[in-house]
């Protein structure tokens, strides 16, 4: 009983597993990364809280507060846990309607937003709901980021360029961009097209190092030395000091229909983002990832954001691999990585009154560039037609729609494309292969000896509702196409499971062979499908001690008696 509880204790609380088997030596590496992650948090925090459209400590907030949430209840070891740049862009979006051009109720909504996230995440692990995630296939994600980070990276151009910008969607930002070119400031143009510059080649050069603080430490001091606030270069301006001041988030606001769509999306995108990063860390360092209990860590990090006016936080895997570079051993690195922001809350803050804006619209391009991945588009063009269908599909809904809209939309169109992919299985139409008594698809291998006067069929998917009318076409097709025709085998073995619909199918195949004096067989059926077949009275129109059958030992003995007949 003692070690029943110790396991269900360890399980929901995973710090009483970690911290217990916890080494000494792992004190500096886990320090390095909380401070190697703290360093890389606070440009990549300012910049995502500008995205989000507010205030740039709230993103700090999002960093310190959600990383301590996650430590307790998060299963992985490695993920790092802070606002990301898709969920940044559909709190501005969505918030920005609702709050009607009201600051303090704009940040109320994005805080009472993260609460909604910690709610729906409790929901969703009592309910065992990681399942239903899965149904968004890795398609329909390539599309969804790709058309994310075009979103982001167009939304922070003008930002480099230094003109308004403004628009709803992908297509109408790029519109007004057009029309603003004219009054690009070629000092913020140069300024942003430098910062871009350096962070790029530090990212290849330097890989899991700083680059970003250093390079917002460089831009800080020389818009001071030179003026660059007077010459009109826009900056962060004063960040007010110390830390955020706990609180449950105003309620009554919003009505659950306009709150619950947007917490929604960001639990599908946080969840899935985050599981994906999770889950390549602990392949990595070779411990088991808690895919259910990950629910529970998202929603204690997103309930400690919104408790210190935050806003949505998720697992991401650029700063998961930076936490993971620099030597994290343990969750204990985002508890030090939290400590180390809220030092900088406390005393550093005033430094970056001077940052310019366009440094923190040179991180965000540097961060999601690489959410377009032509590569995998054209991969899924090459060897997939309908995934590449799928991830489109996501691309242009995102573009058009925007980020929350877009992420349903695929959402949906990654079950109708399930269903639609469920629809049209593959019917092998089997030949015998010369010298053996195994059997292969007649389209996919050349060679095979055809069965005279014999169609063997093998469906190779379930026997379902939203496929058994496809099948019966496909086969009576092929019966129209060959004639004297007198055995009709349904070979099973590949069908793990058989609805009421497919059982039908069959009685109405039977039906139609019957009726043009051609014998109708089945072989190879599990276990499952022998009781539901005779639960459907199927025994009383063929054979049921073939069911059991391979296909070889029926034809043989159809071939014997063939024979003896002739004979």
């Amino acid at each position: 009983m003692n070690t029943i509880l110790k396991l269900t204790w360890t399980r929901f609380f995973p710090p009483a597993g970690w911290l217990g088997a916890y080494k000494r030596e792992w004190l500096p590496s886990d320090a390095i990364a909380g401070i190697t992650l703290a360093a890389y948090a606070i440009p990549v925090s300012l910049a995502y809280a500008a995205l989000a459209g507010l205030p740039p400590q709230v993103g700090v907030y999002g960093y310190m507060l959600g990383g301590i949430g996650y430590a307790l209840l998060g299963s992985s070891r490695q993920l790092a846990i802070g606002p990301t740049s898709a969920i940044s862009l559909m709190i501005a979006a969505t918030v920005g309607a609702l709050a009607g051009g009201d600051a303090l109720r704009y940040a109320q909504i994005a805080s009472l937003a993260a609460f909604a996230v910690a709610v729906l995440c409790f929901i969703a692990w009592l309910f065992k709901l990681s399942v239903l995630v899965r149904l968004v296939s890795d398609s329909i994600l390539v599309g969804f980021k790709a058309g994310a980070g075009l979103t982001i990276i167009m939304s922070q151009l003008p930002s480099l360029l230094g003109v308004a910008g403004g628009g709803h969607n992908f297509f109408d930002r790029a519109i007004k961009l057009g029309g603003q070119l004219g009054g690009i400031e070629p000092l913020v143009l140069a300024i942003g097209a430098v910062a871009l510059l350096l962070l790029l080649l530090g990212e290849r050069l330097l890989p899991g190092k700083p680059v970003g603080i250093t390079i917002v430490a460089l831009a800080i001091i020389l818009a001071t030395l030179l003026g660059l606030p007077a010459l009109g270069v826009p900056v962060t301006g004063k960040i007010p000091e110390g830390l955020p001041a706990l609180g449950i988030p105003t309620f009554g606001l919003l009505e659950f229909d306009d709150l619950f769509p947007l917490a929604a999306g960001c639990v599908l995108l946080a969840y899935i983002e985050g599981v994906s990063a999770a889950r390549s860390f602990a392949a990595k360092h070779g411990y088991p990832l808690d895919v259910r209990q990950e629910f529970l860590g998202l929603g204690a990090a997103n309930l400690a954001a919104a408790l210190g006016h935050g806003y949505p936080v998720a697992g991401g895997l650029s700063q998961s691999a930076v936490n993971d570079s620099a030597g994290a051993r343990t969750p204990l690195a985002l508890v030090i990585c939290s400590v180390a922001l809220g030092l900088c809350l406390l005393f550093f803050t005033g430094l970056l009154t001077n940052l310019p804006k366009a440094v923190l619209g040179a991180i965000v391009f540097a961060a999601v560039y690489r959410l377009v991945d032509v590569r995998a588009l054209l991969r899924m063009w090459q060897v997939s037609r309908i995934d590449f269908y799928a991830a489109a599909i996501a691309l242009i809904s995102v573009l058009l729609l925007g980020i929350l809209q877009g992420i349903l939309l695929a959402s949906i169109a990654s079950i109708f494309l399930l269903l639609a992919r469920a629809s049209r299985p593959n019917v092998a139409f089997l030949g015998r292969l010369p010298g053996s008594g195994r059997y292969s698809d007649s389209a996919r291998h050349e060679g095979v000896e055809p069965l005279v006067g014999i169609i063997a069929f093998r469906p190779e998917a379930s026997l379902l509702y939203i496929n058994a009318e496809t099948i019966l076409e496909t086969v009576l097709i092929a019966l129209a196409g060959s004639p004297g025709v007198r055995l009709v085998a349904c070979d099973l073995s590949a069908s793990p499971y058989i609805d009421l619909a497919g059982a039908r199918m069959l009685h109405d195949l039977h039906d139609e062979l019957a009726s043009r004096r051609v014998t109708f067989c089945i072989v190879g059926a599990h276990a499952q499908l022998r009781d539901l077949l005779r639960a459907e009275g199927l025994a009383a129109k063929t054979d049921s001690g073939q069911w059991l059958r391979s296909l070889d030992s029926l034809l043989s003995d159809d071939q014997a008696s063939t024979a003896q007949r002739t004979a």
